[in-house]
């Protein structure tokens, strides 16, 4: 005995202690690791698209990682025969031709006669892990019988899914462009 309590009361508040610990542990290290890294295990993009009635036009900001992008630009440059090295993205870069290309052939927009709708590239914005990619679509009538093609970062990876949501008027809808399924009719 030490000190007036038993000793198995002692070891079983030690032990207690030292499986709250273990428990605590994988959290610990979970968190740890997601902070300090920026590989993730899901791979998705969020677009947002809202009809600007005054200018006629389709605003529109797709927010993706920055690392699924820059692997993206850095195999279609290797496609192409090009051994540059790896495309690193951030603010002020001259990646800009590269991601206007790059996103003008993975999201189009054909109006309901079947002809693409020209899109204005306006520009990137890389913060932390995310780059968003700023488009203009001019556009005039109804969305009825137009579709929309959402591939980006689908031939990089299987389990891409790209969240578009379409604002237009006081209608919202919201479309999940996949392998598989890449284009839907509005």
């Amino acid at each position: 005995m030490m000190s007036g309590k038993p000793y198995s009361n002692i070891f079983f508040k030690k032990n207690k202690e030292r499986t709250k610990s273990l428990i605590l542990l994988p959290f610990l290290i979970f968190f740890v690791f997601t902070l300090s890294s920026s590989v993730h295990d899901y791979h998705v993009s969020v677009t947002q698209m809202q009809y600007n009635p005054a200018l006629k036009t389709f605003e529109v900001s797709i927010r993706m990682f920055t690392d699924d992008l820059e692997r993206a630009l850095s195999q279609r440059g290797l496609a192409q025969g090009n051994e540059k090295q790896r495309v690193v993205i951030k603010n002020d870069d001259k990646n800009d031709p590269l991601v206007e290309r790059y996103v003008l052939k993975s999201f189009v927009l054909t109006d309901s006669q079947k002809k693409p709708v020209a899109i204005k590239y306006v520009g990137k914005e890389q913060e932390e892990d995310a780059t968003w990619v700023y488009l203009e679509i001019p556009f005039q009538g109804p969305l009825n019988g137009c579709k929309l093609q959402n591939s980006t970062l689908m031939e990089v990876f299987d389990d891409q899914v790209n969240m578009t949501n379409i604002k237009n008027a006081s209608e919202k809808r919201t479309f999940l462009f996949k392998k598989g399924q890449a284009v839907h009719i509005l």
